[in-house]
């Protein structure tokens, strides 16, 4: 993830602050005029949202920063950004080094009236993980690299929502904090959020009963693998080119073979890809394998379109059960 600029931070900064910090809701970025009594929520990327959507409805004034169809490792916030943040009264964020601005800008102005989720404060999270086969080009096998590898800090996958069982406790979570700050709306609030955590209740059972009764457990990315939350929630293995939050888009040729292998001696069916992505390494592996290539979809973001249309993480996620039953069979 890239940090914010010194330049750029200091024009956000400087417009942040002309624009004044007691302003209401109305004129947060892109609301309307009647918003101005409603509660103000900001949220980085898009499951944050669509949570918070799912329990609120229209009754708050709802944003994501990240532009659709845009990744979130090379987000950097625009003036307008800053001001919808510093106006907000919920700020939802993950939490990890994808977020490394975040801390900048909140430092800078006043958070007393503002609650700030992080979702990764409210899961427990687990490190990127390197499995076998993950290398890179340039990897470097000597005693020197080696060494300098081993103590490198780890980093947390930041990818909590991929589990929907995570997907409920940030829900939770969500609705908490609107109830406590519109006690007028909360049996709206709680009543939203009883109905959509059902839903996520019978999708964590259909992923469950598809991998209780599928004929493997192994996946297989030709790709980044931001799913390390699902596959643990649910007991799978996999085999992938990078973790979930690597910046490296071309594997060694090395990562390829391994891959090929994989699927070759098991017979594994489908090589996933996730969105967003240039997906020839997938299609590599797809043309030397003769297995099918699919989409997993993070959820992290989506297109334009479908930003537009209102998909939502239960609809990307009904899809993603398919592709697995299709993989795992």
């Amino acid at each position: 993830m890239k940090r914010i600029s010194p330049i750029l931070f200091a024009l956000i900064l400087a417009l942040s602050l002309f624009s004044g910090c007691g302003q209401t809701a109305q004129n947060n970025g892109n609301n309307l005029p009647d918003d101005e009594d409603k509660l103000s929520v900001v949220s980085t990327i898009f499951p944050g949202y669509d949570f918070t959507r799912e329990v609120a409805g229209e009754t708050v004034s709802l944003s994501m920063l990240l532009p659709p169809g845009s990744e979130s490792h090379s987000f950097e916030p625009t003036p307008q950004d800053v001001i919808k943040i510093q106006n907000c009264d919920v700020f939802i964020c993950v939490g990890g080094e994808s977020d490394t601005w975040v801390d900048g800008i909140l430092d800078s102005m006043d958070t007393s009236g503002m609650i700030i989720l992080s979702m990764m404060d409210l899961v427990d999270v687990v490190e990127e993980e390197t499995k076998e086969g993950m290398e890179d080009d340039e990897h470097d096998h000597d005693d020197e690299h080696n060494e300098e590898h081993e103590t490198e800090q780890a980093e947390y996958d930041e990818h909590v929502w991929t589990s929907p069982v995570n997907a409920m406790r940030i829900t939770h979570a969500i609705t908490d904090t609107l109830c406590s700050l519109d006690t007028e709306n909360a049996d709206t609030y709680r009543a939203n959020s009883a109905v959509y955590i059902g839903k996520l209740e019978e999708l964590d059972a259909s992923f469950r009963d598809v991998v209780q009764s599928a004929a493997r457990d192994t996946l297989i990315f030709g790709d980044r693998f931001p799913f390390r939350y699902f596959v643990d929630e649910y007991g799978l293995d996999y085999f992938a080119a990078f973790p979930g939050c690597s910046t490296e888009t071309e594997a060694s040729a090395k990562t390829v073979a391994f891959l090929m292998d994989k699927v070759n001696a098991e017979s594994i069916p489908v090589v996933f890809h996730i969105e967003f992505s240039g997906e020839k390494m997938a299609d590599t592996i797809c043309e030397s394998t003769g297995a099918r290539k699919l989409l997993l979809h993070s959820c992290h973001n989506v297109t334009k379109a479908d930003f537009e249309s209102g998909v939502s993480y239960l609809e990307l996620m009904a899809q993603n059960l398919k592709n697995l039953k299709e993989a795992l069979s």
